[in-house]
């Protein structure tokens, strides 16, 4: 793949200097200085990171006309990622981790079979992550982690590892990365039905954000143990505690929600889904409108031709009002369409402009 030298030289290979604890780093802004918002997302066209930014949280414009801004080839195993997911710390830096997974790498050349490893190992049957961090949303620095060398024991036969997010643990003062396991192959003679299942998972990383330093332990139990879960979101409620968002892969998979006082375990099970899809969807994403006490709930629809994402309201957690798809609704993507397993932050007006400077739209 030819890359644009400028878009390559932005990503920072080299580690990071931290201060000795995330709470005692430079703080971040609050949310009165903040006047946008900045969605990263993949497509399944290229396996790379795209930006896209809003003004007013409805209308979406992607940065460097919907080309990556880091490209997947550069960061990954695999040569390709997905499920891009960003964080701002209490530090005030930026987060980024993603699945270290190219679904397509054989179709593309960059490998002999569908997947890195033999079927016995399942879909997809990666065995990463990848792990960023930035102080101004254009240089990062960059870790491949993989859990079979980090946990032999316990992962060294792992299926897959997919959709890491971040959160901040205030207890622990670091930073907390949630994602799904399936513990060994889906295939594998001797594995038990709970180790052939996805499953919720989290680990804390070190302070440079270069890898993960506890095993991963389970984040959530699902009633029924037939059922994988995936793709979990956890979002701080307004009076304290956690709402966990994540999926459950019934008939049709949708989204659904779970409450705790303790941001690692303790989330109990409520049936309802809280989409508003009649087929299958997945990648749910929690993200406050600046000012106002609304929560958007994004999700990415992927049983649909083309596929888009999905947004649903709260004010309360516990009423979700659907409004529509991208370009069906209040929502709008104005240059790029299908995007895949996307998430959303606020920024300052300085750092949208930055980054519209740095990766301009010719749209």
């Amino acid at each position: 793949m030819k890359k644009s030298s400028s878009l390559f030289s932005a990503l920072t290979i080299a580690a990071a200097t931290c201060a000795s604890t995330l709470s005692a780093a430079n703080p971040a802004p609050s949310e009165k200085d903040m006047a946008a918002y900045l969605m990263v997302y993949f497509s399944d066209s290229d396996h790379s990171v795209h930006f896209a930014i809003s003004h007013d949280g409805y209308s979406f414009t992607a940065l460097n006309d919907n080309k990556p801004v880091i490209f997947g080839d550069t960061l990954a195993d695999q040569r390709g990622i997905r499920d891009p997911h960003i964080y701002r710390g209490p530090d005030g830096d930026f987060y980024m981790a993603m699945t270290d997974l190219h679904i397509y790498a054989k179709k593309h050349g960059l490998r002999e079979t569908e997947w890195e490893r033999p079927d016995k190992y399942g879909w997809g049957n990666n065995r990463g992550l990848v792990l960023m961090k930035s102080s101004d949303l254009i240089n990062w620095t960059h870790h491949e982690t993989r859990l079979d060398k980090l946990f032999p024991e316990e992962f060294g036969e792992i299926g897959c590892a997919w959709a890491p997010q971040t959160i901040y643990d205030p207890e622990k003062d670091a930073m907390m990365v949630y994602f799904t396991i399936r513990r060994k192959g889906e295939h594998l003679e001797g594995a038990t039905k709970d180790e052939r299942k996805t499953r919720l998972y989290y680990a804390y990383t070190d302070k440079d954000f270069t890898r993960l330093v506890t095993m991963p332990q389970k984040l959530y139990e699902y009633p029924d143990e037939e059922i994988q879960v995936l793709d979990a979101d956890i979002c701080p409620l307004p009076e304290g505690g956690y709402a966990m968002t994540y999926v459950a892969q019934e008939n049709p998979g949708g989204i659904k929600i779970a409450f705790s006082d303790k941001i690692n375990t303790g989330y109990n099970y409520i049936g309802r889904q809280i989409d508003n899809e009649p087929k299958s969807c997945e990648a749910p994403n929690v993200w406050k409108r600046i000012g106002e006490n609304r929560w958007v709930v994004m999700y990415d629809v992927f049983s649909i031709n083309p596929h888009n994402f999905g947004f649903v309201e709260t004010t309360d957690f516990k009423t979700f009002i659907p409004i529509g798809h991208f370009n069906d609704g209040p929502m709008k993507s104005t240059n790029f369409s299908s995007p895949k397993h996307g998430a959303v932050i606020q920024i300052t007006a300085d750092e949208a402009k930055r980054l519209e400077k740095h990766f301009p739209s010719t749209n």
